[in-house]
């Protein structure tokens, strides 16, 4: 990881550093719980047979959804959550990869 890479982050609330939870130790523990269940009822999705079966789990998938990013939202405005500033040249460069193998797609990746 480059050195230069800033952090995008808010200003941390702070909470006790005790052996006990605190708040940050309950939420990222929900967040950990939310994203494994998204990709539990994805998974479920794509091998549901019956139509019913996957709009049941959609719905329930879409909550879940919505709950891991409220909670991801969450523990970003307490600044208990950083994202790495992305580097310029490295967008660039990925950018011009894909771009690129759009030309393998059928019809050059154009949508019809």
């Amino acid at each position: 990881m480059n050195q230069n890479q800033q952090k995008i982050q808010n200003p941390e609330t702070q909470v006790p550093k005790t052996p006990q939870m605190n708040d940050r130790d309950f939420i990222n523990d929900l967040l950990t719980t939310e994203k494994y269940m998204t990709t539990s009822y994805s998974m479920a999705m794509h091998e549901a047979s019956h139509q019913g079966l996957y709009q049941d789990i959609m719905q329930i998938f879409n909550e879940t959804e919505q709950c891991q990013r409220d909670l991801y939202n969450l523990m970003f405005q307490k600044g208990w959550y950083a994202v790495e500033a992305a580097d310029q040249q490295n967008l660039q460069q990925s950018y011009q990869q894909f771009q690129g193998y759009t030309n393998q797609f059928p019809n050059g990746g154009t949508l019809q």
